[in-house]
């Protein structure tokens, strides 16, 4: 079967023995299909509904239009390969504001050029987020964008300058509460942060209990 983190463990070669312990564990599990449950602190874009605007052209699956604190959400991933291989992992991000849900998916599959990874975003994977994995010095995996391109009518456009988005991710484990701390921030050199979150989550079983 294949292993829960397979696509970071490839990413990262050897360095992924610098992980700490607990997060090198969950990674080397076997689990092809994977949920987790976690709390927010802090979660969306800061710009509202402006974000509706981009639906056309990113399609589904990609934005949040809400910002609140304490917001329940769940991960559910899939890990796989590619027909040439490569490890693939599928992730569905679940955010419970208060009287919705809204989502982002993304399939990250591992790059030919070590310690670097292909992020397509949202349901119609029209944004490309090409990542650099690495891990820092507490052991949490981190995560921070190459390029970006927009996948329009068969052609690839990159996105730089004041079109293009940073994303700065780290995955890490929180000793004393013996879970993992996730926190993510995308930016436009042009309008700063366009969506956030931060908080923690656990890996569960179907028939676990949602954490509160």
């Amino acid at each position: 079967m294949t292993a829960r983190g397979e696509v970071f463990l490839a990413a990262l070669g050897p360095d992924a023995e610098r992980l700490h312990p607990e997060i090198l564990a969950q990674m080397r599990a076997p689990a092809a299909v994977d949920r987790a449950e976690g709390v927010f602190t802090v979660a969306g874009s800061r710009f509202g509904r402006l974000g509706i605007l981009a639906l056309p052209v990113v399609g589904p699956r990609m934005l949040v239009t809400r910002f609140g604190r304490d917001v329940p959400f769940s991960l559910r991933t899939r890990a796989g390969r590619t027909s040439s291989g490569r490890a693939t992992l599928d992730t569905t991000r679940e955010f419970r504001f208060p009287g919705t849900t809204q989502f982002i998916s993304d399939r990250l599959t591992v790059s030919v050029v070590p310690g670097l990874v292909r992020n397509l975003l949202g349901a119609r994977e029209r944004v490309e987020l090409i990542e650099e994995c690495s891990v820092t010095a507490q052991g949490a995996l981190r995560m921070r964008t190459r390029r970006i391109a927009l996948r329009l009518w068969g052609r690839r456009f990159a996105l730089r300058g004041i079109l293009g988005i940073s994303v700065d991710l780290e995955d890490g484990w929180d000793e004393a509460q013996k879970r993992r701390t996730i926190e993510m921030r995308a930016t436009n050199p042009l309008v700063g942060t366009i969506l956030e979150y931060r908080g923690w989550y656990r890996h569960r079983d179907e028939d676990q209990p949602t954490p509160q």
